[in-house]
């Protein structure tokens, strides 16, 4: 039996390489086969980003292929798959993803330098119109699954006030995208959902079979 691939999608100002330790733990019982995508996260737009995933899925030539996205990569795989109809079939798991807006994002919007350091992905897909808004044909055929941390540790807590559980960057309550097939909270914070092997036994769990394992 055939590895099934599994696409990771790293975070805004992140690397693809910040997806190496999911990537090997994904892959360590040969059931997964990983491709990190690196997408230009603030120089191009939301649709932009979506239209060069939708070309590196296309290109490995498959029925069927997972998206892992943490943070941004979430938004930038929802949307992908919300604008490229023929996708192929797989399950999506959003890591600390910002799916209804963000506090945080929106502060730093309306001022110079954060409207330059964010990006036109950031603003587009998270501030003036967040997944929670255009996903709900995604979530009536496909099994999306969120992960959210609830160490409030991070560079959020510098531009905003959370109110409730936050991984220092995205509060709980961002990441609960309606229609989701399942949703657990994970005490970690928000960069660290990146090198965690609990994380990388969920996201393995849910890929699997649709379910986090509890």
């Amino acid at each position: 039996m055939s590895a099934t691939p599994v696409i990771l999608l790293h975070g805004i100002w992140m690397p693809g390489a910040a997806m190496r330790f999911l990537k090997r733990w994904l892959e360590s019982d040969g059931q997964f086969q990983c491709h990190i995508h690196s997408y230009p996260s603030v120089r191009a737009t939301l649709q932009q980003n979506a239209d060069l995933l939708f070309d590196f899925v296309n290109g490995l030539q498959v029925a069927e292929c997972h998206l892992v996205g943490h943070s941004l990569g979430g938004v930038v795989a929802l949307r992908m798959l919300a604008t490229h109809d023929d996708a192929p079939s797989g399950r999506v798991v959003c890591l600390g993803s910002p799916l209804c807006g963000s506090s945080a994002a929106n502060v730093l919007v309306k001022t110079r330098w954060g409207k330059a350091i964010t990006g036109g992905t950031l603003a587009s897909g998270v501030v003036h119109e967040p997944a929670s808004e255009w996903t709900g044909s995604i979530t009536a055929s496909r099994d999306v699954g969120v992960i959210a941390g609830t160490v409030p540790f991070g560079l959020g807590r510098m531009v905003t006030k959370f109110a409730g559980d936050n991984d220092g960057t995205v509060s709980v309550e961002e990441t609960r995208l309606a229609g989701a097939r399942d949703h657990l909270c994970i005490h970690l914070n928000h960069t660290a959902l990146l090198s965690s092997q609990q994380v990388a036994d969920q996201v393995s769990a849910f890929l699997r079979s649709g379910r986090f394992d509890r």
